[in-house]
């Protein structure tokens, strides 16, 4: 019975020595007391204690050979039996068996054996003797929670041998010498008794059967949770950081790669989160064996095996940095995150450690990254969340680069490049990727040391970019290494960001400049002004000639056949008048029928998407779009404040002509900002203020959050806020603003990217 439970506990361990070790321990045990059975029960105690410390040394041993340990019994045993329990409950699945992975269920094994031994066949309880092997059975039940398959058989096998111990140790009351009186009140006793148990029996099936039952289909708890797994270091939280450290001393040698034969990036830490202050990890690493488990390829990624064997020199931390995605470690004790495809090391790394890892480099079709589309939801919010406080300029920027790149890898593509034309590469930028530094970097004056940084501000800025149009993104560190292996230096550390397509997996990018001469950011961001208009000229009076004669207005006798030319201008002139009034019908026909499908067709979640989006073209159309980061509250705060007048085209700006327009600093980059409009940007004096969208709000809330519980009445009360919203901010324009407001063919096909 305490081997079957061996055989659970191997459902997450990588191979069976685990399963081997307990089923020893069960038969040392056990084999033990029914041995000596015969000696004092003070005796079996103490030498039951002897042999089991001899099994345990044997057990750290075996494990540890398996598993290449390299440091003394005595250090292994001492480390085994102080974290034994949390090793075993971090560790990553499949476990490998090693010494302290295995020395628990050992000794828990050994007791078992040993106290059922000592009540079942010293003191005839063979029921109560049962007792520890039940509980043995149900710890490792517990241990394994969802991790392995479900254990139905060894459970039905466990509980028929419980039920083959109580009958065979079952024995017949003695009552043949007894009176036939004695004998027949001996069977009714028992008699009764069976009947009581069987009452008993039924009674508490009956009462506790259902919910034993209902439990059968049900996920056990994963203790796992409860128990927090290996973290990463002060030091190793934000790696992002040591990049201008690593720039600044290029020689420094960090470590040694050999093994691989072509040009190879190692991966140290993956960034995911970012709250406007730093990237960070957040990955959560459990203990790993040297089997570790294999990513799931895509359909259409190649997959190439590389080995690398590393030798860390002057790198410090924890982190190991490995070709992703690491399959099988020799050589060090490490902690796993699947997720991210990182390691980290249980101790400090020193000069001199020397590790080999196995890795599959998957590598997807990048031939369809131009029609791949980015996930959404609840699951890549992670990746899409930027902290509060964005600066605008940085926000303006993201939008006018996703600005006609409705697809996914078109926005990308656009950032990259602009980060790349744009931006110089230098190597003692000072250090920082929080809103001020990226502001800085993006957008502050050249000479005063502006648009200028190492990797970490051009991946920093790549991913926040990303972010705030709509690509989940993360930020990588690593070092590139040298084809063929060699010494890999402080000026080998880079960074680069990578985003989430759907079917294609992480893919990277490479925002570093291509040149050395990057096009100063004036020249596409900062306006050329306007010539201001020249003053009228006064009409000629009547004594006044006119400098130049007009012909005459009629029609001019032709010396050949046809119709004059003012026939021919009138005709064209009334056909093209025909077309455009033919096309603004068909739009406002095809705009119309759009908005009636959006607001009146479909379920009560579809109406209320539709609404939204319909707000979301009232926006656009307002030229206030609406930044795809913010949640539906901000984005109803957002769209409460009037529409400013839309910037225009930006351009190299010449400070000594005179412009109508005002030139705004923001940041070290002026910004245009064209005259006020009558109708246009701040409401005037009588102007009632824009209606609400808290329906709004609550219906796509609602929406997001609990699919198909929309109701009608919420689809109702959200597309008339969406109606009256459009209304009121359509009121606000100029009367051609207005016309051109209802003609414009924008929400055509603006709807295909929502």
């Amino acid at each position: 019975m305490i081997s079957l439970g061996g055989v659970v506990l191997g459902g997450i361990f990588a191979d069976a020595l685990a399963v081997q070790l307990v089923a020893g321990a069960a038969v040392g045990s056990v084999g033990l007391g029914l041995a000596a059975r015969r000696l004092p029960n003070w005796v079996v105690a103490p030498l039951s204690a002897v042999l089991l410390g001899a099994y345990t040394i044997l057990v750290l041993w075996i494990s540890a050979g398996r598993a290449e340990l390299s440091e003394p019994l005595a250090q292994i045993a001492r480390d085994s039996l102080v974290n034994g329990i949390p090793r075993l409950l971090t560790a990553m699945i499949p476990v490998e068996p090693t010494p302290d992975t295995v020395v628990v269920p050992v000794i828990a094994a050994w007791l078992a054996g040993l106290a059922g031994a000592e009540i079942a066949v010293r003191a005839g309880r063979v029921l109560f003797g049962l007792l520890p092997a039940v509980g043995f059975y149900a710890g490792v039940l517990y241990v394994v929670g969802p991790n392995a398959s479900a254990s139905g058989w060894t459970t039905l096998g466990f509980a028929g041998l419980a039920i083959v111990a109580l009958a065979v140790s079952a024995r017949s009351p003695v009552a043949g010498g007894l009176p036939a009186s004695a004998r027949a009140k001996v069977r009714g006793r028992a008699l009764a008794g069976a009947a009581a148990g069987l009452a008993a029996v039924l009674v508490l099936g009956a009462a506790v059967g259902p919910w034993i039952g209902s439990q059968v289909a049900a996920t056990p708890v994963d203790p796992r949770r409860y128990v927090e797994p290996p973290q990463v270091d002060s030091l190793d939280e934000s790696p992002l950081n040591r990049i201008s450290g690593w720039s600044l001393s290029p020689k420094e040698r960090l470590l040694e790669v050999r093994g691989i034969t072509t040009k190879t990036r190692l991966r140290l830490a993956v960034l995911p989160d970012y709250d406007g202050i730093t990237w960070r990890v957040g990955a959560t690493y459990r203990n790993a064996g040297r089997v570790l488990p294999t990513q799931p390829a895509g359909a259409d990624a190649t997959v190439t095996g590389v080995h690398q064997e590393i030798t860390i020199d002057g790198l410090t931390g924890r982190l190991l940095p490995v070709v992703p995605a690491p399959t099988q470690v020799t050589g060090a004790r490490v902690a796993y995150d699947a997720v991210t495809g990182t390691l980290i090391g249980s101790d400090p790394l020193t000069a001199g450690l020397k590790y080999s890892v196995d890795s599959q480099v998957q590598t997807p079709d990048y031939n369809l990254l131009p029609t791949a589309d980015v996930p959404a939801g609840a699951a890549v919010a992670r990746y899409l969340t930027v902290g509060a406080g964005v600066p605008e300029q940085i926000t303006r920027l993201a939008e006018q680069l996703s600005d006609g790149n409705g697809a996914a890898y078109d926005r990308a593509a656009a950032i990259e490049s602009f980060l790349a034309e744009h931006y110089k590469q230098v190597a003692d930028a000072p250090s920082g990727h929080a809103y001020p530094n990226l502001a800085f970097f993006l957008f502050g004056s050249r000479p005063q040391g502006g648009q200028v940084g190492t990797s970490e501000q051009f991946a920093a800025s790549f991913a926040l970019l990303a972010r705030l149009t709509g690509l989940p993104s993360r930020v990588v560190v690593g070092f590139d290494a040298p084809a063929g292996g060699g010494a890999v230096t402080g000026g080998d550390a880079i960074a680069w960001p990578e985003v989430l397509f759907d079917g294609l997996g992480w893919v990277p990018f490479d925002p570093m400049p291509k040149s050395k001469n990057p096009r100063p950011v004036e020249e596409d961001f900062v306006p050329k002004p306007t010539r201001p208009p020249s003053p009228p000229s006064e009409a000629p009076t009547a004594s006044q000639p006119a400098t130049s004669s007009a012909p005459a207005a009629g029609p001019a006798a032709g010396a050949g056949n046809g119709p004059g030319a003012v026939v021919v201008a009138g005709a064209a002139s009334g056909s093209l008048l025909l077309i455009v009034l033919a096309a603004a019908l068909t739009i406002t026909r095809m705009r119309r029928g759009l908005s009636l499908r959006r607001l009146r067709s479909g379920t009560p979640d579809a109406r209320i998407t539709g609404a939204w989006a319909e707000l979301r073209d009232a926006l656009r159309l307002a030229g206030h779009p609406l930044p795809r980061h913010l949640a539906a509250s901000e984005a109803a705060a957002y769209a409460a404040t009037p529409a400013p007048p839309k910037p225009g085209r930006l351009r190299r700006a010449a400070p000594s002509s005179p412009s109508p327009q005002v030139a705004q600093a923001q940041g070290g980059v002026a910004v245009l900002a064209p005259a006020a409009e009558s109708g246009a940007g701040e409401p005037g004096a009588g102007e009632l203020p824009l209606p609400p969208l808290d329906k709004l709000v609550t219906g796509i809330n609602t929406v997001g959050f609990a699919p198909g519980a929309a109701t009608s009445a919420q689809a109702e009360w959200a597309a008339r806020q969406a109606v009256d919203y459009a209304q009121a901010l359509r009121s606000r324009r100029s009367w051609w603003r207005r016309l051109w407001w209802s003609l414009h063919p924008g929400p055509l096909r603006w709807h295909r990217d929502t």
